[in-house]
């Protein structure tokens, strides 16, 4: 399990008094036309076999994990906001259940409950490489988290997070290979090192030929090794202060380009900041 896990982010947001003991789960029976779906989920897409089967399994086992979501005041009347859950609440509804168990929790704001609904994800391996990288940059760009503090909350290094970013900046067409299975990360991460053109050349190559991680090192392993070690290093350290991915190229005669990514304006304003102070 990834981190202190789900539950250490949805606990109450009212502080424990001295002596007093965890707040207990209570299970609530709600209607399932007053839940609606949290509007920063960060799975995007939900297989149909995988939503019958376990439509299948409810209607012979019962919903056995109640949902999590938070009451939201609508308009004068009470709604229920899903943290988490959204599969099973597919599921349910499919069914056609008129009720369903939820947990209540106490949400301070929308950067909380996304960074519940990421957590789970992640946990169950519910994502995408692109959603959970796309996750991460909402959480970054809308809530100011920075890539330390969102490592912390789902358990992974900060390494693995900017790696995660950095897909976003692969050209649309492999990246929708990637959410459709086409390639893997591991092959995704392997075109990142390349130029566009070679990118793309490559990216065709792999699916032509369907080519492995090892065969596809392979055949960009001259191009990688090229690089100056020195100039790798430098790379590194600028990734490291800056937050982003930095490529830096440079001729013999010592002149050359800093390339830096961005994905979105906030970050640029971010990192404008960063190179001006």
């Amino acid at each position: 399990m990834l981190g202190r896990g789900l539950e250490s982010l949805i606990s109450s947001s009212k502080p424990e008094k001295k002596g007093r003991q965890k707040e207990e789960k209570i299970i609530y029976r709600v209607e399932i036309e007053k839940i609606e779906v949290n509007p920063y989920q960060p799975r995007k897409r939900f297989e149909p076999e995988s939503i019958q089967q376990l439509s299948d399994s409810i209607k012979q086992y019962g919903l056995l994990q109640p949902l999590i979501v938070s009451k939201v005041k609508r308009k004068n009347k009470i709604i229920y906001q899903l943290i988490a859950g959204h599969r099973r609440l597919l599921a349910a509804k499919k069914l056609g259940l008129k009720y369903v168990p939820v947990v209540i929790k106490n949400v301070s704001h929308d950067g909380q409950k996304l960074e519940m609904a990421l957590v789970e994800n992640v946990v169950r391996s519910n994502l995408n490489p692109i959603e959970e990288a796309l996750a991460y940059s909402v959480l970054m760009n809308q809530f100011n988290l920075t890539q330390k503090q969102i490592a912390q909350k789902v358990g992974r290094s900060r390494e693995a997070i900017s790696n995660s970013l950095r897909l976003l900046t692969l050209p649309q067409n492999i990246k929708q290979a990637l959410i459709d299975k086409r390639i893997n990360e591991s092959q995704a991460r392997l075109l990142l090192s390349l130029s566009p053109e070679k990118q793309q050349s490559l990216f065709q190559k792999l699916i032509n030929h369907r080519l492995t991680v090892r065969e596809l090192r392979a055949e960009i392993k001259t191009p990688v090794a090229s690089k100056d070690p020195e100039i790798l290093e430098l790379e590194r350290q600028l990734e490291e202060s800056l937050q982003a991915k930095v490529s830096i190229v440079k001729n013999k005669k010592g002149q050359g380009r800093i390339t830096i990514k961005f994905f979105s304006y906030p970050e640029l304003n971010s990192l404008v900041e960063k190179l001006t102070h």
